[in-house]
């Protein structure tokens, strides 16, 4: 049997091409390899959402157009909500009963966060609360492998401890997952942090042309490299990053840069060129899936069908050993 991946992203706008090679370029090469769960984890929205939520429904199906867009494919992955699988709110309801408060604000994910989005209020307890849901998404479906980058290993961590802590109460019922680290390309945003829809320093998948120009016109570069012939330092440097992404012959360029041969100018035109060519084909068929939403919808209603069918046996499972 095939082992199983469990992985996901919260619907809170248009994906970026940071999600593309940190995360949907892996889950694309996965499908053979694994029985795959992708879920649009619309709970998980919420947890910084909450104010509004007139368009989660929308970004699911968004997002799931720019995953199939990226290589994601239905006939190999399951492809669900977590709002209609009702089994996460359940298990992460119960998990919440045994889970300590200092485990929770030792995450260093929630720490980062509340530091860099200081335009929404993310002091409820539900965002404070989300690896325990995350813990529920993973567990439901007996997944013994989460893709994750290094900056995720937490996470899996935390989910670990909690699945001792369960089976310690209640016997061996859930099963510990364990990390799969993937290799990713580092992509900053045009800002030179973490790209992040949550920054708004992102560049979308399928971003027009325009658009595009004017957000690698406005990419942070070498501060210290003012004039052409001024020393370079391309470490730093956001547009290099992305000219390491696209080009393979990326010394070349850090040599020219240091060497203070080349402009950073005739960088961002070189740079903006390979995002057009990447861009291109996948516009194209991002259009047309986005044409048929009754198949998006299909896709979904069918993925949700499998979903439940495997998180409410697992349910069977824990209720039994809860002597429920």
């Amino acid at each position: 049997m095939k082992k199983i991946i469990l992985s996901g992203m919260r619907p809170t706008g248009r994906l970026h091409i940071g999600h593309y090679f940190g995360a949907l370029k892996n889950w694309s090469a996965l499908q053979d390899e694994y029985e795959c769960f992708y879920m649009s984890a619309d709970w998980h929205a919420l947890t910084s959402d909450y104010a509004d939520t007139s368009h989660i429904d929308e970004n699911s199906i968004e997002m799931i157009a720019d995953w199939i867009t990226a290589g994601i494919d239905p006939q190999k992955s399951v492809l669900f909500k977590q709002s209609k699988v009702a089994a996460h709110s359940e298990l992460f309801l119960i998990l919440s009963m045994i889970t300590p408060l200092g485990w929770l604000y030792r995450c260093p994910t929630y720490k980062e966060q509340q530091n860099e989005i200081t335009n929404k209020d993310l002091s409820g307890y539900g965002f404070l609360g989300y690896p325990v849901l995350q813990a529920a998404d993973i567990l439901l479906y007996k997944a013994d492998t989460v893709p994750v980058g290094e900056d995720q290993l937490a996470h899996i961590e935390f989910t670990r401890e909690l699945v001792r802590r369960f089976n310690n109460f209640y016997g061996n019922v859930l099963v510990e997952p364990q990390a799969k680290l993937t290799k990713t390309a580092r992509v900053p945003g045009i800002d030179g942090r973490k790209m992040s829809k949550s920054y708004g320093n992102s560049i979308l998948l399928g971003e027009d042309e325009d658009s595009l120009k004017k957000k690698v016109w406005d990419m942070f570069t070498d501060p210290q490299k003012i004039k052409k012939d001024d020393i370079g330092h391309p470490e730093g440097c956001v547009v290099f990053a992305f000219y390491e992404i696209f080009n393979s012959d990326s010394l070349k360029k850090k040599s020219e840069c240091k060497a203070g041969s080349i402009g950073c100018m005739s960088c961002k035109k070189e740079v903006f060129e390979y995002l057009i060519e990447f861009m291109k084909p996948l516009s194209v068929k991002r259009k047309e899936i986005m044409a048929d939403k009754g198949y998006l919808e299909k896709v979904l209603n069918e993925g949700n069908k499998k979903a439940n069918e495997v998180s409410q046996e697992t349910m069977r499972q824990i209720r039994k050993a809860l002597k429920f």
